[in-house]
């Protein structure tokens, strides 16, 4: 099948695929606060099992391929299996929020923290932040499909994907940041033998982690060079 051609029809289906796998998540999430976080979720973590850890990494993975999936059964050209993965991630994220609110009245407020990822390093935000990016992924896929439907010979541009990479590794530094400065400190004071096992570290030295600061400013700028990327595409000619 040739998205080039079909992908309004297609839209529906990996509308409704990325919210069940948001539903998926958010039901794995339920349970595991239902276990570690009785009253409700908050900071510092409370403690983990390294099988636990890792099953947890190792799903985030899975999670990962799933949505990529479907992107790349229905399509051969990377620029639009790129398309639907971002479009797919974005509906997936915020509908992984709109169910915990539905479930467990979670977040109170967008700025309420929350665990974002774990892979390859724990990520830590604001819920609001998540969500910023999560319509950018939604209406760069949009853009990208509607522009390759228009010309199916289009292609970004250099400046373009320099855009999209700085954009990324701004916003990335904000959400690991500061978890990972708490982690180096607490090795540093650890001695190599009460370390704990790989894949179970990042978590137990988050412990006694309290978020203290997110750094909005620079998330912003990542903002912006995101938005002057899909800017760009929306004009190229």
């Amino acid at each position: 099948m040739r998205t080039d051609a079909t992908w309004s029809r297609l839209l529906p289906w990996m509308t409704l695929y990325a919210i069940a796998m948001a539903f998926l998540e958010s039901a794995v999430v339920i349970y595991l606060r239902e276990l570690y976080y009785p009253v409700e979720f908050s900071f510092p973590m409370a403690p983990i099992k390294a099988h636990i850890a890792v099953t947890e990494l190792l799903r985030e993975v899975a999670t990962m391929i799933m949505l990529l999936a479907p992107a790349a059964l229905v399509t051969t050209k990377r620029l639009e299996r790129f398309a639907w993965f971002s479009f797919c991630f974005g509906v997936w994220d915020i509908f992984y929020y709109v169910f915990l609110k539905a479930v467990l009245d979670w977040p109170a407020s967008l700025l309420d923290w929350d665990i974002l990822f774990l892979v390859p390093v724990v990520w830590v935000g604001p819920v609001l932040a998540p969500c910023i990016i999560s319509v950018g992924l939604i209406l760069l896929g949009i853009v990208i499909l509607w522009r390759r439907k228009a010309n199916p010979l289009f292609q970004p541009d250099r400046i373009i994907w320099a855009a999209f990479t700085v954009s990324g590794c701004i916003m990335l530094y904000t959400f690991i940041e500061e978890p990972c400065r708490h982690i180096l400190a607490s090795a540093e004071q650890a001695s190599l033998s009460s370390l704990p096992e790989p894949g179970h570290m990042a978590l137990t030295s988050l412990r006694d982690y309290l978020p203290e600061h997110f750094a909005w400013w620079t998330f912003l700028l990542g903002c912006a060079f995101g938005l002057f990327g899909l800017w760009r595409i929306i004009r190229e000619q």
